[in-house]
């Protein structure tokens, strides 16, 4: 029992509850699960508040509530919940993010308080595999394990990307100590993959989230005078068998709608569209 009302912050007293709602669409909730799989649901070790939503005295649905605000296995009576508590508190994430239906609820419920929104990306394909790439798919053994001593090469393609992708620069505000530490933290986990030739990145792609059952690759960026010679069809494919082989039995990522190239490019692969997202940048 967690008491009579119908949102509260979470503990480490509500974990096992937690993670069975959050292993329950292992693909889905990766990012959700694999922080509260490393460290639990203390605000202070996981970074943020983890919402849960009481239905007929048991816990039925999640929000996590940090740098991103996320929806987990939430109906409308739960998304209202959570959006009331999120309008009082004010806005402190960057970004609402997850299933369509979930996030476009409760934006519509935030967007008098915290509207205009930067951005929004409205259909987000979510894709996932759990096969190694098809024979005909030709991994580029160049790609590899990122070392922590070349991580001034891959910095700025991290930058490039994430500016590419987000719109705004990860040196903007604290002037990239955040993102230089977030980098520097999948570097030594073993979770950056690169092409490099010559100090110079010819592919990238990380592995962000990580769960026993599911992860997510991110980031994944070719130079753009690189592009249209199949990069990332070979390196995805790379990346993929030893994510497989290494890291979880099911690849994931999810990806604008209308970058046609790279949903085609990660086809190709192997991965299939399987849900769909929606994220509010701020």
């Amino acid at each position: 029992m967690l008491g009579s009302l119908p949102v509260r912050v979470l503990d480490d007293r509500h974990r096992n509850e937690v993670l069975a709602i959050l292993d329950a669409d292992p693909v889905a909730n990766v990012f959700v699960s694999s922080r509260v799989h490393a460290v639990g649901l203390d605000p202070g070790r996981l970074g943020a508040q983890m919402w849960g939503y009481m239905r007929d005295g048991r816990l039925s649905s999640l929000c996590y509530a940090g740098a991103n605000l996320i929806p987990v296995n939430a109906g409308p009576d739960a998304v209202r919940a959570f959006g009331e508590r999120a309008q009082a508190q004010g806005r402190r994430c960057s970004s609402i993010v997850g299933p369509v239906g979930p996030v476009r609820e409760l934006w519509e419920f935030l967007e008098p308080y915290w509207g205009p929104a930067r951005a929004i990306r409205a259909a987000q394909p979510v894709m996932a595999t759990s096969a190694v790439p098809p024979v005909a798919i030709s991994a580029d053994p160049g790609v590899r394990r990122v070392r922590m001593d070349e991580f001034d090469v891959i910095y700025p393609a991290c930058v490039a990307m994430f500016t590419e992708e987000v719109g705004v620069s990860p040196n903007a505000g604290d002037g990239g100590v955040l993102y230089r530490a977030r980098v520097a933290e999948l570097i030594r986990a073993g979770r950056a993959f690169a092409r490099i030739e010559d100090g110079r990145v010819l592919f990238k792609a990380e592995v962000g989230a990580v769960t026993p059952y599911a992860c997510q690759v991110q980031g994944v960026w070719v130079p753009p005078d690189e592009r249209g010679q199949g990069r990332s069809v070979t390196g995805m494919a790379a990346l993929v068998e030893e994510a497989l082989r290494s890291i979880a039995p099911t690849v994931s990522l999810y990806v604008n709608d209308f970058n046609t190239r790279a949903r085609a490019a990660y086809r190709r692969v192997g991965l299939a569209e399987i849900d769909t997202f929606m994220s509010v940048l701020f």
